[in-house]
C-alpha cells in the first residue's frame, strides 16, 4: 500500500523550508536543502553500487549528522537502515550485519580497523561508506562518505518507488538472546510516534502530503539528543523532530559531558533532549546542584526518556532546577511503542514505574484474561495498534510476541505489571532477568557463556546490581574451579575480549556453590542478593 513514507515527508519539508537548519555537530551545518540533497547523493550512490529494494543499510556511527543522513538516503531509495551499535566486538558485528542481510555499511573511520578484522567473514555487504572523523585516511576498499553526499543532487528515486510498506528496522539490544531485528513498516511507525509527537493527522487517512505542507511553515523545534542514536529512544526522537521541521544537534564528544551538553543547548537554544534515565539524569542534577547559575537553560521544554527505570528523586531535582520543563518517561521498547507513559512536571510529579496506560494498551493475565484495575493480579503489558510486524526472519519468537486476543493484534515483549484501582500500572520489570546498565540491555546467559570459558571458573552467574551511574552493574558470581585464586582484572579482561566491554562485569564476586537445581536453573534473586550483600549495597 502506498501510506506514509518517511523520505516523501522529509522531501516535502525541505521544499517548505529549504534554508532553515536540518542538522548542526560542532561548527558544521547543513539546511532542509543541503540535508536532502547530501541525501539524494547517497541514494544514487547505494543504488549504483547494485542495491535493490528492500536492501539493508547498517549505519555503524556514533551521532553525527551523517547518521539521520544516510537513513534519509536509505529511505529514498526504497532501502532499509539498520541501526548498529558501536560497541559491538567482532562477532556480535558479523553477527548482525549477517543476520540483517546488510549490503551496505556506512562507518566512522575509527571503526575501519574493526572491519578490516571481519570484512571477509560478511561477504554480503558490497559497499562501504566511510564517513572522515580525523581517526585516519579512507581505505582503499571504502568510498569517503563526503564524495557520495556530494554525487548527485538531483531527487533521487529507485524503479519500485517509495512505499508505506518499506521498512525502518531497528535491532533491539537483545533481551532474550541475541539481536533481533524489529520490522517496521514506515507507515505504521508515521501513525505511532509522528501522530502522537508532531501532528495527530499523520494517525489518519487518507495519506495527503499537503499535510506536511499546511502543518511545517517555520522551523521546528531544535532537538539536542544526548543518547546514542544507534538506539531507538535516540533515533525515534529525531524521527519526530525532523518530521516536523526540526533541527537536529548532534554532540562532538563521544562520551557523557554534561558540560558539553549544557553548553550545546545554551548555545543552539535547544528544546527537547532525549535521556536514558538516571544514567544521564544523576550527572545532569549533579551539575546543575554544583553550577545552578552557570547555564541559560531556559530554551529546553522536554526531557524524553525511555527503555529504564528513571526515578522519581531524579525527576524531582531536574524540575527544581528547570520549573518550565516536562519530563515525558516513556514506556517503551523497540517492539512495543507506546505502552504508556509518566509525565512529571512543576506540580505534577509522577513516581518512579508507574504509567498511564496508552490508547492501545492492555495486561493480561498468562492465560490472555485482562487484568482488572485494583485486583493486584500481575499480567503482561500489551500494547496494540499500530506496531512492527514482527522480528527480521525469526518467524517463533515473532509468533511468540505479536499475539491476537479478541481480534486485535499486540506487541506483548514480556514486561510485567499490576494496574492500579485508578486505571495506571506499576511496572515489574522483564519476566526474564534481563540487565540494563546504562540504557544497555544484556542478556545475562550470554555474558555466564564467556565466563565459563575462563580456566579458573567452574560455573558463573551474571546478575545486575544497583548502581547511581549505570543503574545496574553487571556484577559476576563465579565458582572457582579447585586449586585456583581469583584473579578479578583478567576475568573481566577475558569478557571484554569476547564481547562488547559494556557487556563485561564491574566486579567478579566468589563463592563456594552456585547452587543449581538438578535442572540446571539457578536462583538469580538470591545470587542477586548475594552480591549486593558482598558490595554492601542496600536498597
Amino acid at each position: 500500500m502506498p501510506g506514509w513514507n518517511y523520505a516523501e515527508i522529509w522531501e516535502t519539508v525541505a521544499d517548505q523550508i529549504p534554508d532553515a537548519t536540518a542538522q548542526i555537530h560542532g561548527d558544521t551545518s547543513f539546511t532542509w536543502r543541503e540535508f536532502d540533497e547530501r541525501a539524494n547523493g547517497v541514494a544514487h550512490t547505494l543504488l549504483e553500487a547494485g542495491a535493490a529494494e528492500q536492501d539493508k543499510v547498517a549505519q555503524y556511527l556514533h551521532n553525527c549528522p551523517a547518521y539521520m543522513e544516510s537513513m534519509f538516503g536509505a529511505w529514498k531509495a526504497g532501502l532499509v537502515p539498520v541501526n548498529t551499535n558501536y560497541r559491538y566486538a567482532d562477532d556480535e558485528l558479523v553477527y548482525l550485519w549477517d543476520n540483517a542481510d546488510a549490503v551496505a555499511v556506512v562507518f566512522h573511520g575509527t571503526f575501519a580497523d574493526n572491519i578490516v578484522r571481519i570484512r571477509e567473514r560478511v561477504p554480503k555487504v558490497k559497499t562501504w561508506l566511510w564517513v572522515d572523523d580525523g581517526s585516519g585516511t579512507c581505505p582503499a576498499w571504502a568510498t569517503p562518505y563526503e564524495e557520495a553526499a556530494a554525487s548527485h543532487p538531483e531527487k533521487t528515486e529507485a524503479p519500485w518507488g517509495r512505499d508505506g510498506d518499506h521498512l525502518y528496522m531497528l535491532y533491539t539490544g537483545g533481551t532474550t538472546g541475541m539481536p533481533k531485528g524489529v520490522m517496521w513498516r514506515q507507515d505504521d511507525n508515521i501513525r505511532n510516534i509522528i501522530a502522537l509527537g508532531v501532528n495527530p493527522r499523520y494517525g489518519e487517512d487518507p495519506v495527503d502530503y499537503e499535510v506536511v505542507r499546511e502543518f511545517v511553515t517555520k522551523p521546528g523545534i531544535v532537538s539536542v539528543p544526548a543518547c546514542p542514536l544507534m538506539h531507538g529512544t535516540g533515533c525515534m526522537t529525531q524521527l519526530i523532530a525532523l518530521s516536523g521541521g526540526g533541527c537536529v544537534v548532534t554532540l562532538e564528544g563521544r562520551a557523557l559531558d554534561i558540560d558539553e551538553l549544557f553548553d550545546t543547548i545554551e548555545k543552539h537554544k535547544g528544546n527537547t533532549t532525549a535521556i536514558v534515565g538516571d544514567a544521564f539524569a544523576k550527572p545532569m542534577l549533579r551539575a546543575l546542584d554544583a553550577e545552578p547559575d552557570r547555564w541559560d537553560l531556559s530554551s529546553l521544554f522536554l526531557f524524553t526518556s525511555s527503555g529504564v527505570m528513571f526515578s522519581e528523586a531524579s525527576k524531582h531535582g531536574l524540575i527544581r532546577h528547570l520549573p518550565h520543563a516536562m519530563i515525558v518517561d516513556a514506556f517503551s521498547s523497540s517492539e512495543a511503542v507506546g505502552m504508556g507513559q509518566s509525565v512529571s512536571a512543576a506540580g505534577a510529579d509522577s513516581g518512579t514505574a508507574k504509567f498511564s496506560l496508552g490508547a492501545h494498551t492492555k495486561v493480561f493475565t498468562e492465560d490472555l484474561r485482562e487484568v482488572e484495575p485494583g485486583t493486584g493480579k500481575i499480567g503482561r503489558v500489551a500494547v496494540g495498534g499500530h506496531q512492527p510486524i514482527g522480528y527480521y526472519k525469526d518467524p517463533e519468537k515473532t509468533a511468540a510476541t505479536f499475539l491476537t486476543v479478541d481480534g486485535q493484534r499486540y506487541s506483548i515483549p514480556g514486561d510485567f505489571a499490576t494496574v492500579e484501582a485508578d486505571g495506571s500500572i506499576t511496572l515489574l520489570g522483564r519476566g526474564s532477568v534481563c540487565i540494563n546498565t546504562g540504557g544497555e540491555k544484556v542478556f545475562p546467559e550470554e555474558v555466564e557463556e564467556i565466563l565459563k570459558t575462563h580456566e579458573s571458573i567452574r560455573d558463573a552467574v551474571a546478575v545486575g546490581v544497583p548502581d547511581e551511574k549505570f543503574g545496574e552493574a553487571i556484577t559476576a558470581v563465579v565458582e572457582l574451579a579447585p586449586d585456583t585464586e581469583l584473579d578479578e582484572a583478567a576475568i573481566i579482561a577475558h569478557v571484554k575480549g569476547k564481547l562488547a566491554s559494556y557487556k563485561a562485569p564491574k566486579r567478579v564476586l566468589p563463592i563456594d556453590s552456585i547452587g543449581r537445581a538438578p535442572n540446571g536453573k539457578v536462583d538469580y534473586k538470591r545470587l542477586k542478593q548475594f552480591a549486593k550483600d558482598e558490595l554492601g549495597i542496600t536498597d
